[in-house]
């Protein structure tokens, strides 16, 4: 259990940074635990993830912190790395690849939606 803990910590830029999870239940915890963050801990934890140029797994860790925000430009940042999640290929990626599609179309629909009500 402990190890599962230590798995979904925050990944940091330093070298030697424990690892982004890469297992979905890992990943899962990770999203519940920025779900709860407050605001500035929030901030504070996109930052710390950094720019989205790391590992597949880093990067589903940042979208799922930037969909916290409800800010459209974050959202829309969001959805940029799950699509580059679902580009990447490898064993450690594939099994991310069905949560990423699931938050990617989860995302897409109240997009959609807004801007069939400004159509209209």
């Amino acid at each position: 259990a402990a190890a599962a803990v230590e798995n979904v910590a925050p990944a940091a830029a330093a070298p030697g940074a424990p690892a982004a999870p890469t297992s979905v239940p890992a990943m899962l915890a990770y999203a519940d635990r920025v779900r709860a963050l407050p605001p500035t801990e929030l901030t504070q934890e996109i930052n710390r993830l950094g720019d989205g140029g790391g590992s597949p797994p880093r990067q589903m860790q940042l979208a799922l912190a930037l969909l916290q925000t409800q800010q459209a430009a974050d959202g829309q940042r969001a959805q940029s790395l799950l699509q580059r999640v679902l580009a990447a290929n490898g064993p450690g990626v594939q099994p991310l690849h069905p949560l990423a599609r699931q938050l990617a179309s989860q995302h897409a629909v109240p997009r959609k939606l807004q801007r069939q009500c400004r159509a209209a």
